[in-house]
């Protein structure tokens, strides 16, 4: 117990001056709230900073929820590590009933599926519904064809009534230099997303934050800055919409109706990115992929479908 109290002790003396988050996200009435943190669970200073800033911004936004990009454990799978790597530092948030719910990343253990506060339910692939979206959380380690299959029966079944939001950790977009774009595991998911109007897609794995020009009428976001982060990593890429690669960050995001606002928050308290994407209504009678990848496009019937971003931070 002395340990870890000294340990807390350091992170707090070591973390750097910083500004409360200038939130402004809106909060509407019975919209869904929720925050997306990847590659977070070091245990170290800068997860404590974030986890921080995100307790000050529920304070302002108070989301219900968060969604979690993989790489959630880092270096083992004890007890001490969950509590130094995760329920020490949102501990705020746990208390005040704020859900998390977490998918896999390579440095992740499949064991943590049955830690009950990831939400997993002893799954490495699971969806749920909050609200009007419905979310479908997926184990980008290991894309079999079994989950595949449950993939496209879930999105097949959720219509076109709800947001549909796919999250996990290997971004098929990215302009990371370590990792970059998941080639292989795009040529998979991508026809399905398209085919059964997927609206926004959230991945981890490099340590920055991106946000991607719309592909196919989709809007991607790379958050894996949470707690690790590779300063300088975003190289220049014909996709990418906004990058920030100088400080750890999380996100906020609200869906109200048809729109989905976003802020993206950095450890010193700087909104980098924010935007607000409208989805429009869209019939699942044609499921053929747009002609074009820019946003906007239109299908082959000449019926648009792709959801519109009003930028509110512009690069």
């Amino acid at each position: 117990m002395r340990r870890l109290l000294a340990s807390i002790a350091l992170v707090t003396l070591l973390s750097p001056s910083h500004s409360r988050p200038q939130v402004t996200a809106p909060v509407k009435p019975d919209s869904v709230r929720m925050a997306v943190i990847g590659d977070m669970g070091t245990g170290e200073t800068p997860q404590y900073d974030v986890s921080r800033r995100m307790t000050e911004a529920h304070a302002k936004f108070p989301f219900d929820f968060v969604i979690m990009l993989g790489d959630n454990i880092y270096g083992g799978s004890k007890p001490k590590d969950f509590e130094r790597k995760f329920s020490i530092p949102y501990k705020p948030l746990l208390d005040a009933g704020v859900k998390f719910y977490a998918s896999l990343g390579n440095h992740d253990s499949t064991n943590e599926s049955f830690y009950a506060p990831f939400n997993m339910n002893g799954l490495t692939y699971y969806t749920f519904k909050k609200g009007n979206v419905r979310f479908f959380a997926l184990n980008s380690n290991y894309m079999e064809p079994k989950q595949l299959a449950w993939l496209e029966n879930e999105l097949k079944g959720a219509g076109d009534g709800d947001w549909k939001i796919c999250y996990f950790h290997h971004p098929l977009f990215s302009s990371g230099r370590m990792h970059g774009s998941s080639t292989d595991l795009r040529l998979v998911l991508e026809p399905l997303f398209i085919k059964y109007h997927v609206d926004v897609v959230f991945a981890g794995h490099d340590h920055v934050y991106e946000r991607v020009k719309p592909q196919n009428g989709i809007y991607y976001f790379t958050e894996g800055a949470s707690g690790e982060l590779r300063a300088g990593d975003l190289k220049q890429s014909t996709f990418t919409a906004k990058g920030f690669d100088s400080d750890n960050t999380f996100m906020l995001v609200e869906f109200a109706g048809n729109q989905m606002n976003f802020q993206t928050i950095s450890r010193a308290g700087q909104s980098v990115d924010s935007g607000v994407i409208q989805r429009q209504m869209r019939s699942s009678a044609n499921s053929s992929p747009p002609a074009s990848r820019e946003a906007g496009a239109q299908l082959a019937t000449g019926q648009s479908w792709a959801p519109r971003v009003n930028e509110l931070n512009q690069p």
